[in-house]
């Protein structure tokens, strides 16, 4: 095997900390904002009042720059393989990525590189017979080797001489198009996305942020109801701690980003063994644990502590573990917030490998949400006793757990997965926060998924095949009692109280058949998918949710594609809304006809790769909606709904809603001056949905100019700088009904006002934009690594005003005022709701 010494690689690097506001901001949004923005001063992590300890900093600052000089001998060590049958390929030429020098790999496919300067880097793969390849990007440290398995895929044109020249930017035959790939480094440095995978999506094109403190998905104009996510192959439903039931969205990410080794993201053109999904799919791929030594990685932050550690359990068998748990409902009680979260997690991963033809990974993931009210404020100001007011206590635990088993073949690889998840989900509210009076709200709700899958995937020639399928047992409960006040003609309170369990059996079938034309310039994909279950005799004939896709790639020039896809999905609605029972126990949904929910998607762009580490893509999109919920008391599309915290879809509906959603993104990625990384991505976007009398009108999430522009360079010593701008157009919202709100029959049941639905979206908030840096330092030692940064949050301190706030005039006792000419009415009043003020971070993390 031949090794040499490669050129050094500059690096940047990152941590896991928040700073009080962030926190307070994602936590509750308006309701945490609106007080927070009041505290004046908050004391500095690291404030120096005397001489003596600055010299004690300098000199520790001097002591590890000099200490880090002697130390970078970062290793890499790894193995290549045919992707489709796990055989080593000896032979293979791999280089450092962007560099010319590298290391062959021995009859094994084994190979190593050692003396390397510590750093993000990828590695460059080619041999003769295969197609090259880029790996996904890693970093090197000397407190660890870094172990990278390299997959190439087999070609039919074969090279007289191998030249190893490859592309960083991904697609695959059945996704030429709508599919990012996202390196752990856009993950580790993203300024402004404090290490968290949802954050980072939204700066890709097609993709809209809510507020700031929610990690909902909008992907091109589709509710944060209609995205899948996958952890190694295992379906994870709940991807952040308080999640919205019945959506996706919550204010921060269970899952640790340390483990991550890479991530893809389709906007559209899914393959067939990934269903039930309207909008996105989001695949994170996990690194597996260290062959040699444990590795511990510790952090502490502003909002959390945080702890890893991953290595060898045996010969065949490596393990990666962490947990994390905050300590927010001490810091919010030190500055009098009205409520008290805490939030835990963990996430697991062992994996064996018996032979060369067989492994096995089991995965696991969860979340233990707490939360009280924090009633014990003395002398509670107007907006803390408005938030004690109306804010349920919500608690939540989740997991999902899973194995995947894959057998090699000749020419291809089996793959069975068998998984379990569930969420428990509480919340209720006393009347006036006194547990000695009757609950105004209680519910709880489980839902509970055992999961099988298969799939076959191999190649044959020129062609590719993935077949396989599926059947899941589901299980939803819920105990739901709430006071609610009906309207006219009753303008009465009324008690929804009802139980409700259902079973279900979910089964999927699907295939997908792709194969390459003319030496590769051609790449066409015909997939076909069915989905079913046994809720009713609509849901369970597959002819009804007959999911066909096609893809086509075409290579105009070497540098030059132009790609297209269209196709139709479907997803199942929430079980919030199929287990919907009436008062008097029957399933209103079922008794409706309830269906899958519908998409067609057409999607066609170009794409050109100036260079083999630049890109720019133009996609348009055209997405229309078939079958949505609609609810039955307000007539407002489900699509529309599941924004907030809490539960989405629990609820009578009818599936009579239409919608639609087209645009088109730009997307570029280049250097400048081969210095400062550029990445920008623009859209535009419309998103309509029919109303009651079947007019289109804008949905929730019709933001219609998405920007994002990142700027990145990298310094001598480890030192990277970054910002991220970003705009989004203005989002429609729905105005106050300002009459029923005064009724005190109806605020007492509530204390919230109602939205005037007869007039639903007619308004939209101001445009909304913001500037974030990050500043990066890291240190290596012999035998381990500090990591430093800071990153601030809306530099400039701009302020978006959103909708206004509703709350009843009270006196100086905090007693509501009723109106003196209608006592049957509260005296109202809004009050503007700006948000956005400066947000800094500072983050440490420690590796050894």
């Amino acid at each position: 095997m031949e090794l040499r010494k490669m050129q050094p690689a500059s690096s940047g690097w990152s941590a896991n900390n928040e700073y009080l506001q962030v926190v307070s901001k994602q936590f509750f949004g308006k309701v945490v904002y609106a007080y927070i923005k009041n505290v004046k001063q908050i004391p500095s992590i690291f404030s120096f009042e005397h001489l003596t300890m600055k010299r004690i900093f300098l000199t520790g600052i001097l002591y590890i720059t000099i200490i880090q000089l002697f130390a970078q001998n970062g290793t890499i060590r790894g193995r290549v393989f045919n992707e489709k049958n796990n055989e080593p390929l000896p032979f293979t030429n791999i280089i450092i990525f962007g560099t010319t020098i590298g290391s062959t790999s021995d009859l094994d496919g084994n190979f190593i590189f050692t003396g390397i300067k510590p750093g993000f880097v990828k590695l460059a793969a080619s041999s003769v017979g295969f197609e090259s390849y880029v790996s996904e990007e890693f970093q090197v440290t000397n407190a660890k080797t870094v172990f990278i398995d390299i997959p190439l895929r087999e070609t039919s044109i074969q090279l007289e001489q191998v030249i190893v020249k490859a592309s960083p930017f991904r697609k695959t035959e059945e996704s030429p198009v709508s599919m990012r790939t996202l390196g752990i480094s856009e993950i580790e440095k993203n300024p402004g996305a404090n290490r968290d995978i949802s954050k980072v999506i939204q700066a890709l094109p097609g993709v809209a942020s809510t507020v700031s403190f929610r990690n909902d998905l909008i992907v091109r104009g589709g509710g944060p109801s209609e995205n899948r996510f996958y952890l190694d192959g295992i379906e994870i439903p709940n991807l952040n701690h308080f999640a919205t039931q019945g959506a996706s969205g919550g204010p921060v990410g269970i899952v640790n980003v340390d483990f991550i080794r890479e991530v893809d993201f389709y906007s559209g053109a899914f393959p067939a063994n990934r269903g039930n999904t309207l909008s996105s799919v989001l695949e994170m791929r996990q690194i597996d644990g260290n062959k040699e030594k444990i590795v511990f990685k510790g952090s502490v932050g502003a909002s959390d502590l945080s702890l890893a550690l991953n290595g060898p359990l045996s010969e065949k068998t490596t393990f990666l573990f962490s947990a994390r748990r905050s300590y927010l409902q001490f810091l919010f009680d030190v500055i009098g917030l009205p409520f008290l979260p805490t939030y835990n997690d963990f996430q697991f991963k062992v994996k064996t490998r018996f032979d060369l033809k067989n492994e096995l990974t089991l995965v696991g993931i969860g979340a233990i949400d707490q939360f009280r009210l924090n009633t014990g404020i003395r002398n509670p100001t107007e907006d803390q006793q408005y938030i004690l007011n109306f804010l349920p206590v919500n608690e939540q635990w989740n997991y999902a757990i899973g194995a995947v088993y894959k057998h090699f073949r000749t020419n291809s690889f089996d793959t069975w997965v068998f998984s379990r998840n569930m969420l428990n989900n509480e919340a209720y509210k006393y009347e006036n926060n006194d547990e000695t009076k009757p609950k105004t709200l209680d519910y709880v709700s489980q839902e509970m998924e055992n999961k099988f899958r298969y799939e076959n995937s191999g190649r044959l020639g020129d062609y590719k095949l993935i077949a396989g399928g599926g059947g899941e047992y589901a299980r939803y409960t819920t105990t739901t009692f709430q006071e609610v006040f009906i309207p006219l003609p009753y303008d009465t309170i009324r008690q929804i109280n009802y139980s409700s369990e259902i079973d279900l059996f979910r089964y999927h079938l699907f295939g997908q058949l792709s194969r390459n034309f003319n030496n590769d310039r051609l790449v066409l994909s015909l997939g076909l998918r069915t989905d079913g279950n046994s809720f009713s005799e609509n849901m369970s004939n597959p002819l009804n949710q007959l999911s066909p896709r096609f893809s086509a790639a075409y290579a105009v020039r070497p540098k030059f594609f132009i790609n297209f896809n269209t196709g139709r999905y479907f997803q199942q609605p929430a079980y919030t809304t199929l287990g919907y029972r009436n008062t008097d126990g029957i399933l209103e949904n079922k008794s409706n006809n309830l269906k899958y929910i519908a998409t067609n998607h057409l999607v066609g762009g170009v794409e050109y790769r100036r260079r083999d580490d630049a890109k720019m893509t133009i996609e348009g999109f055209y997405k229309s909606y078939s079958n949505y919920p609609v609810s039955v008391n307000d007539s407002i599309s489900l699509a529309n709904k599941g924004g907030d915290f809490g539960v989405a879809g629990n609820e009578e509906v009818t599936s009579t809603g239409k919608g639609r959603a087209y645009g088109m993104e730009v997307y570029v990625r280049d250097r400048i001056m081969d210095k400062i990384t550029l990445i920008l991505s623009y859209t535009f976007v419309r998103s309509e949905f029919m109303d009651a009398a079947e007019k289109f009108i804008p949905s929730s999430w019709d933001n219609r100019h998405l920007l994002n522009l990142l700027l990145s360079r990298e310094f001598k010593r480890n030192w990277n700088l970054g910002a991220r701008w970003r705009f989004v157009g203005g989002s429609p919202y729905t105005p106050w009904d300002k009459e029923r709100s005064a009724l005190t029959s109806a605020w007492d049941v509530r204390q919230q006002g109602y939205l005037d639905f007869s007039r639903f979206n007619t308004l939209r908030t101001g445009n909304f934009h913001q500037l974030d840096v990050r500043l990066d330092k890291q240190y290596f030692f012999n035998k381990w690594s500090l990591n430093l940064y800071v990153d601030i949050q809306n530099l400039y301190n701009f302020k978006q005003e959103g909708p206004p706030n509703l709350l009843t005039q009270t006196d100086e006792n905090g007693i509501n005022l009723i109106d003196p000419a209608n006592p049957g009415k509260y005296l109202l009043k809004e009050v503007g709701n700006p948000s956005g003020t400066v947000l800094p971070t500072i983050g440490i993390i420690v590796e050894f």
